[in-house]
C-alpha cells in the first residue's frame, strides 16, 4: 500500500499529525505496536495535559473543537510563587488585554486519546495499523518501504518517527541523543477540593521541585477538581506513592497551605521519572523526528506536549506546501525546512525549562530572596507580563498557520 507518509506511533502527537495532514489531502499510514484501545482507560495514563491556546486553535481547525468543548477546562490565570510565601506573580488573561483569550486548556489524556483515535479511524486518508509490529524498514534515495509483522508492505516518500522518548525508529537511524536525568520524580494524581479553582493554575516552587495545581472541569457530581503534578526528590518518591488517599491528601493540603480548602484524593497516585533529551538531528535520509522522538523536557511549565504539537503544525505546513508544488515529500530540501523551523524553538524552550528548574532548586535564604524579588519585578512590568502570557499561549515566534487557527 502506498501513501504520502508513514507515521510510526499513533499517540497524541502522531495521530494529531495524521489528522492535520488528512484535513489537507495528504494521506498517511499510521503504525503502532500498542493496542490503542487500551490507552483510552483512565488507568493507562491518569495524567492531564495543558493545551496552549495556539495548540487549541490547531485542534479546532482540523475538526477537533468539539473534543475541547466537551472535556477541556480553560486556564484564565497562572499564579506563580516561591512556595506559599511572598507576593505571587499572577498572569491574568481576563485582566490584561482580554484579546488573547484563555492561556490554555487542561484536558485528561484519556479524553485526548479517545478524540484523536475516533477521528483517526473515521478519516478516509488515514490507514491505521495497531497493534502491529514493524518487521523491517528500508530507506533509500527512492523512498521508504515498511514491512509489518503480518507481512504487508507499505511504501511512502517519507517516514515520520512519532514513537516517543525511546524511539526505536530514531535509534535505528543512528541519530545520537543528548540526555540527562533529573534527580526528581513527578507524582501525578487528581483531587477534589472545597474551594473553587476559578480557572487558575498554581505553580508553587520548592527546592525539591515545582508543585503544580492544574484546573480541571468539575466532576459529574459538580465537585471542584484539579490535577496535581508534584515533583519530589527521587529518594522520597517511593514513600510518597505508598501514602494512602487520606495521608496523601493531608500532604497536599500542607504543601498548598489552604489554597483550595479541604482536599480529597480521587485517583491513584502514579510516578514518572523526569529527564531531558534532544536529538542531535531531526532528520536523516527520508526520515523526520517529531514530538518526544526529537525532544523531551522537564514538565515545569507544561510545555512538553505543546512542543510536539508545534512540530505537527510546522511539519504539516511544510508537507502540504511541498505536495501542492509536486515536490518529493522525502527530499532533503523539504525535510530541512522543517528542521530549521523547529530546532531553535525547541532548543530555547528546553533551555528555559531546565534553567528554571535549576534556579528554583537552589537552597538557602539568599536565592529565595532573589527569586521573590524577580517575581515581584515581573509583576510590576505589564509589558513583560504580556510577553510571558503570549509565550504561555504559544503565540510567539514564527508560527505555522495552523497555530493561528488558519487552514492551509
Amino acid at each position: 500500500m502506498k501513501t504520502d507518509v508513514i507515521i510510526v506511533g499513533g499517540g497524541l502527537v502522531g495521530m494529531t499529525l495524521a489528522l492535520a495532514l488528512d484535513a489537507h489531502g495528504v494521506t498517511s499510514t499510521v503504525v503502532d505496536a500498542a493496542d490503542l484501545d487500551t490507552t483510552l482507560t483512565a488507568g493507562f495514563d491518569g495524567r492531564a495535559s495543558a493545551i496552549a491556546s495556539a495548540s487549541a486553535a490547531m485542534f479546532r481547525t482540523i475538526g477537533l473543537g468539539a473534543m475541547l468543548e466537551a472535556h477541556a477546562c480553560a486556564i484564565h490565570r497562572i499564579r506563580v510563587s516561591d512556595g506559599t510565601v511572598g507576593r505571587p506573580l499572577i498572569f491574568d488573561a481576563l485582566e490584561s488585554d482580554g484579546a488573547g483569550g484563555a492561556l490554555g486548556h487542561m484536558i485528561e489524556n484519556r479524553h485526548l486519546r479517545t478524540g484523536l483515535l475516533t477521528a483517526g479511524r473515521a478519516a478516509s486518508g488515514i490507514a491505521l495499523h495497531a497493534p502491529t509490529a514493524i518487521a523491517r524498514t528500508d530507506r533509500d534515495a527512492h523512498g521508504v518501504t515498511v514491512t509489518l509483522g503480518d507481512g504487508t508492505v507499505h511504501t511512502a516518500p517519507l517516514l515520520i518517527a512519532a514513537d516517543g522518548r525511546k524511539s526505536k525508529t530514531r535509534d535505528a537511524a543512528g541519530i545520537p541523543v543528548a540526555r540527562w536525568s533529573y534527580p526528581q520524580t513527578a507524582i501525578v494524581t487528581m483531587i477534589e477540593h472545597t474551594t473553587p479553582h476559578d480557572h487558575t493554575a498554581f505553580e508553587l516552587f520548592y527546592p525539591t521541585g515545582p508543585f503544580a495545581i492544574l484546573p480541571m472541569l468539575a466532576s459529574d457530581g459538580g465537585a471542584n477538581r484539579s490535577a496535581i503534578v508534584w515533583t519530589v526528590e527521587n529518594p522520597q518518591a517511593a514513600g510518597t506513592l505508598k501514602l494512602g488517599p487520606r495521608a496523601l491528601a493531608a500532604e497536599i493540603e500542607r504543601r498548598i497551605a489552604g489554597l483550595l480548602g479541604t482536599v480529597t484524593v480521587i485517583a491513584p497516585a502514579a510516578s514518572w521519572p523526569l529527564g531531558y533529551h534532544h536529538a542531535a538531528a531531526y532528520t536523516a535520509e527520508r526520515l523526520v523526528l517529531i514530538g518526544d522522538a526529537a525532544h523531551g523536557i522537564h514538565p515545569i511549565a507544561g510545555q512538553g506536549l505543546n512542543m510536539g504539537l508545534r512540530d505537527v503544525a510546522a511539519l504539516t505546513e511544510v508537507l502540504v506546501d511541498a505536495a501542492r508544488l509536486g515536490l518529493d515529500l522525502g527530499s532533503d530540501a523539504v525535510t530541512a525546512r522543517y528542521s530549521a523551523w523547529r530546532r531553535l524553538d525547541n532548543s530555547m524552550v528546553g533551555a528555559v525549562t531546565d534553567g528554571l528548574n535549576r534556579l528554583f532548586a537552589l537552597p538557602g535564604s539568599a536565592p529565595a530572596a532573589a527569586r521573590r524579588l524577580g517575581l515581584a519585578a515581573v509583576e510590576r512590568i505589564p509589558a513583560l507580563k504580556r510577553r510571558f502570557m503570549a509565550e504561555a499561549r504559544g503565540e510567539t515566534g514564527d508560527r505555522p498557520k495552523l497555530l493561528l487557527g488558519e487552514a492551509l
